[in-house]
């Protein structure tokens, strides 16, 4: 089978089970995602860990946001692990985002537009003039202006944002689960992997769904990659 465009977000506290979890699921992924609180925790040997045991894509997601001289600087920190995917808030605004491009040319520069887990009343709270989706949209046109090479967005914002930004940028998509998943964790704006790549998304990012199989073993856990995988392709 070939790699399904599926972002694993490797969330666990223990590098050893991190390294299996890629070794289960490597032949069906496109990419792995490592989060802020896996670099906190393993730094720079973490990620070099990862890339040990696999071929495919990281996505180390620090979601950067500070002034534009600080993202440069931290951009810059990581570009010897060669990320393809590095998250920055699209909100830090354009000089933010240029800065990150210019630190990181090798990579693709990602910009977070609105968070899954924000409803409509939750951006109105925070301050956002528009609703999630129109922010979403607005963010992504101002991350792609200012060299984003890749956006995240809920799959409710997919449509739009591809409409507005054309057919180059990389859309990923968290906050989708499986048809046979009834959880949604703190996800709130879902869709199914299939629905979301059926309406534009480049990748969709998927971890319980798939993780929650390596309590039963790590050929469970292959399976229920392969399966969620084999839909997809």
């Amino acid at each position: 089978m070939s790699k399904a465009p599926i972002v694993l977000a490797v969330d666990t506290p223990e590098l050893a089970t991190a390294i299996e979890w890629v070794k289960a699921t490597h032949d069906y992924v496109s990419v792995f995602k490592l989060g802020l609180e896996f670099f906190l925790t393993f730094g720079s040997d973490g990620v070099k860990a990862i890339k040990d045991v696999t071929d495919a894509d990281i996505f180390l997601d620090l979601k950067l946001h500070d002034i534009p001289h600080t993202v440069s600087g931290a951009a810059r920190a990581v570009s010897h692990l060669s990320p393809k995917y590095l998250t920055v808030h699209a909100s830090g605004g354009s000089a933010m985002i240029q800065a990150a491009v210019d630190a990181s040319p090798k990579t693709h520069v990602t910009g977070v537009t609105i968070l899954t887990s924000l409803s409509d009343e939750d951006v109105s709270t925070i301050g956002f003039a528009n609703n999630a989706l129109n922010s979403a949209v607005g963010l992504a046109k101002l991350a792609v202006t200012a060299g984003a090479g890749a956006i995240v967005c809920s799959p409710l914002e997919i449509a739009a944002i591809r409409n507005a930004v054309g057919n180059s940028p990389i859309i990923i998509t968290p906050g989708v689960r499986p048809a046979d998943s009834s959880a949604t964790d703190d996800q709130v704006r879902t869709m199914t992997p299939k629905a979301a790549i059926g309406i534009g998304a480049s990748l969709v990012v998927i971890g319980r769904p798939i993780t929650h199989s390596w309590s039963l073993g790590a050929k469970a856990m292959s399976e229920r990659a392969a399966q969620i995988a084999s839909e997809l392709i």
